[in-house]
């Protein structure tokens, strides 16, 4: 399937956004760890979140979490210190994305993991059963979810969990997140050192719980409006949270520089609420910022960036490379159908200092990635028509993006 994207000239529209995936992935694990009983309210709808909601109720012989790198490492981490016994696989591409190190981790604790393949990547075998727990260590300058996985599962060992994180930690507000959500649910876990968290063997508890509005799909709404023309524009976004515990609400600040105002509509604290974007000037030269807690919304600024004719130096993205697909490649190539050449640096860096090259035709692939159909698709209000490439990819984190561009004012037409 292939859309044709025209942009409207004005926005003024109200959104209401998914639910957070990284919140209601975490949530349906603590969940599960508690005991079960009523599920928590909004759960995001995104392929992520289904499919581990799929395999904590039907705990199938053989989970397919399909493309799902966050349940990956959550339902790795659960099922090893479950009494169960499961076969977890995915896509051709998840069989590419390492999960060693957590899978090092849990063996060291007494799992029973075994690769059915290449060693160290998809799919495993795990006989699940209780784990004593105890100290480990892990890098920490890998990813975040196999931290997180290893945390959620530590109120359930034994002995607890002592977690040391050996080298530069990377994503530290999801580490915070988890943490956070584990608090919520009555357990006991805090740093004790600058790079080691404690979890106490204390259970979780029932309760009632509600996902927020998800700050990762908001920023799509701040680019376009940042490359939107018409300066009276403005977007209103409903379900987020003032002082979010997401990473990514980190978006309101670096679109400030972008010219984008952010107002909330209330500010009690713990409550959702509608935040109003407005266009201010924006007289930014160039823009450099580290991506290492936020990686995810590296390529919506990158092409923000490049349609507004910002250069930029942007490090911290060595995790782009082990995503859905190797996103500072795709970036690269993608961008350089608007004559856009990107250059990069260490596999952790992406540079644009303004240079052009020959354009082509704005057809654009998504690389079965989430992020590049999202994050691409508002270029056209600055570049004009373009087409968009399989763009039911977005289904994995914001399902209703296309219907809330149409209701935006932009014009989608299918082609077969």
């Amino acid at each position: 399937m292939q859309y044709h994207i025209s942009a409207p000239t004005k926005i003024d529209t109200t959104i209401a956004l998914p639910a957070s995936k990284s919140i209601s992935n975490r949530a349906m694990i603590i969940h599960a760890l508690s005991g079960g009983g009523t599920l928590p309210d909004n759960l995001s709808d995104c392929d992520d979140t289904e499919v581990i909601r799929h395999a904590l109720e039907h705990s199938p012989q053989t989970v397919d979490i399909k493309a799902a790198g966050t349940a990956m490492r959550f339902l790795t981490a659960y099922f090893a210190a479950t009494p169960c016994e499961h076969t977890i696989t995915g896509t051709e591409r998840m069989k590419q994305r390492p999960i060693g190190p957590l899978v090092d981790a849990l063996r060291f604790l007494g799992a029973d993991i075994e690769y059915l393949e290449e060693e160290g990547f998809p799919p495993l075998h795990i006989r699940g059963r209780q784990l004593d727990g105890g100290h480990v260590e892990i890098p920490g300058n890998v990813s975040s979810q196999y931290i997180s996985a290893l945390l959620m599962i530590g109120p359930a060992l034994k002995n607890g969990l002592e977690l040391k994180m050996t080298g530069e930690i990377v994503s530290r507000p999801y580490i915070e997140l988890t943490l956070w959500m584990m608090r919520e649910f009555g357990a006991e876990a805090d740093w004790s050192e600058a790079d080691t968290v404690s979890v106490r063997p204390k259970p979780y508890t029932r309760r009632a719980y509600t996902i927020e509005s998800d700050w990762s799909s908001a920023s799509y709404w701040y680019e376009m409006l940042a490359l939107c023309g018409d300066s009276e524009s403005s977007i209103r976004l409903t379900g987020l949270y003032d002082g979010s515990k997401q990473g990514d609400s980190v978006v309101k600040y670096i679109f400030s520089l972008l010219g984008i105002k952010t107002v909330f509509e209330s500010k009690e604290e713990g409550c959702p609420t509608t935040v109003t974007l407005r266009k201010t000037p924006c007289m930014l030269p160039r823009l450099d910022y580290d991506f290492i807690s936020s990686p995810d919304l590296a390529q919506t600024v990158v092409v923000t960036c490049v349609m507004l004719d910002i250069p930029f130096r942007f490090t911290g993205l060595a995790s782009l490379r082990i995503k859905e697909t190797d996103r500072i490649e795709a970036l690269k190539a993608e961008l350089r159908k608007f004559g856009i050449a990107l250059t990069d640096e260490n596999r952790d860096t992406l540079c644009w200092e303004g240079e052009r090259c020959e354009p082509s035709a704005p057809v654009f692939v998504t690389y079965e990635d989430h992020r590049m159909a999202l994050s691409l698709a508002p270029a056209c209000l600055m570049a004009g028509d373009i087409y968009i490439n399989n763009p039911e990819v977005v289904s994995k984190s914001y399902p209703r993006y296309w219907d809330d561009l149409r209701k935006a004012g932009f014009i989608i037409n299918e082609r077969p």
